[in-house]
């Protein structure tokens, strides 16, 4: 049988490779993200590589922005049987400068947004009796981060939510597990560090004990496979592909 997958924030980074990597173990895949270019070019992308793809522009703090996009992912896919959350936003502010309006945001999108994904793929999981629910965390979620802290705590919120879901689900044959990455080379780390907000690559390599930063594909494999059938006995579970930074 072919599951269908729906993955935020697929249009760029981490979300991107998580796309490839479930287009290459044969799943249709929709790719929902708030720049529709961007996951338009995925789209693309996957079907030149000769997969079934298809890309919506879609907010995940709007609940209906989101009821619409599985609702079209039905119609032209068929019902969602396995969920990546990556889309998420991020960045450095001092405690005491975190706007009210800032802090709201971070939580809109990062776990209020998750929790309108899985609210709108759960149901046709249970219908099926089988499902995987990925949520792409971050390592500041386990540990705190300095000047995240908006971040962090929507970061922990997700970890929490997705074992909430994982006792709640598995006798009904879906799993539902978190990937925090800690520091993965995309676009966002370099702008951060850009920014001087992050340091130099060859830094933060020396911080981690395998002695490089992330790729965006070590986290899409890791994705991959939890989504699989052979991943059916793990559930509730903080998957950390992360190169030992965080224990």
């Amino acid at each position: 049988m072919t599951r269908v997958a729906v993955v935020t924030g697929g249009g760029s980074g981490v979300g991107l490779a998580i796309c490839r990597h479930l287009a290459g173990a044969g799943l249709p895949v929709a790719i929902l993200d708030l720049n529709g270019t961007a996951a338009g070019k995925t789209a693309e992308g996957l079907r030149a590589a000769g997969a079934t793809a298809i890309a919506a522009e879609v907010d995940v703090a709007d609940r209906g922005s989101v009821e619409a996009a599985f609702d079209r992912v039905r119609a032209e896919l068929g019902p969602v049987q396995v969920l990546v959350t990556s889309a998420a936003v991020s960045g450095f502010t001092p405690f005491e400068e975190i706007s009210l309006d800032q802090w709201d945001r971070y939580v809109a999108v990062n776990l209020t947004g998750t929790f309108h994904c899985v609210q709108a793929a759960i149901g046709d999981m249970v219908a099926a009796g089988w499902g995987r629910v990925v949520t792409i965390s971050s390592a500041a979620g386990q540990t705190g981060a300095v000047r995240q802290g908006h971040y962090s705590a929507t970061k922990g919120g997700v970890i929490a939510l997705t074992k909430a879901v994982a006792l709640e689900y598995a006798a009904k044959g879906i799993t539902a597990n978190t990937i925090p990455p800690f520091a993965v080379d995309t676009p966002l780390l370099r702008d951060q560090q850009s920014a001087r907000n992050l340091p130099k690559t060859e830094i933060i390599a020396r911080m981690i004990p395998a002695g490089r930063v992330g790729t965006p594909d070590d986290i899409g494999a890791t994705c991959a496979f939890l989504c699989s059938e052979a991943a059916g006995y793990i559930t509730g579970q903080v998957i950390a592909a992360n190169g030992g930074a965080v224990l």
